[in-house]
């Protein structure tokens, strides 16, 4: 999802409550707060010896351990004006992927790209998932398209990394 697809979302639908189910049946906590944005510039060389460039919005979202007990979320409407506010600061590209920062007691920190969304009721629910590491290079590296084992991929002697 692009910035500005997120943003519109969130425009439609301010009424509800904004939840983010970080993985399936798992939604981060009421206790959320927006901590940070960061626009992000990638500047890359792959394994391969492949230059690429792009940029993403990162939403940094953390569960404040003095609200453990809190059980309103946060509306669709507040966040849009956080996100506004930030975009008046330092202006968000909206035409970049979103993708949303988390971590609790028992989910390592990741970045989890929006999947898809849902409304349920008076809620609008954010579906994040993480996407695997792949080799850029697998043609420059030998390595099959549909091979995926760790084991084939980049493996020394290969020519790649």
């Amino acid at each position: 999802m692009q910035t500005k697809e997120l943003l519109a979302l969130l425009q439609e639908h301010q009424n509800k409550s904004l939840l983010f189910e970080y993985k399936p049946g798992q939604t981060v906590g009421a206790n959320y707060h927006i901590t940070e944005v960061k626009n992000v510039t990638i500047d890359s060389v792959d394994c391969g010896a492949g230059v690429d460039f792009w940029k993403e919005t990162i939403i940094q979202l953390w569960e404040s351990p003095s609200e453990i007990e809190k059980t309103t979320y946060m509306s669709a409407y507040k966040a849009l004006g956080i996100l506004q506010k930030v975009n008046k600061i330092k202006p968000m590209e909206m035409d970049t992927e979103v993708k949303f920062e988390y971590s609790n007691a028992s989910f390592h920190t990741a970045q989890l790209f929006v999947n898809d969304f849902q409304l349920n009721n008076d809620a609008l629910v954010i579906k994040l998932g993480v996407k695997k590491t792949d080799c850029k290079a697998k043609e420059t590296c030998g390595v099959p398209e549909l091979e995926t084992s760790a084991a084939n991929s980049c493996a020394p002697g290969s020519g790649c990394c």
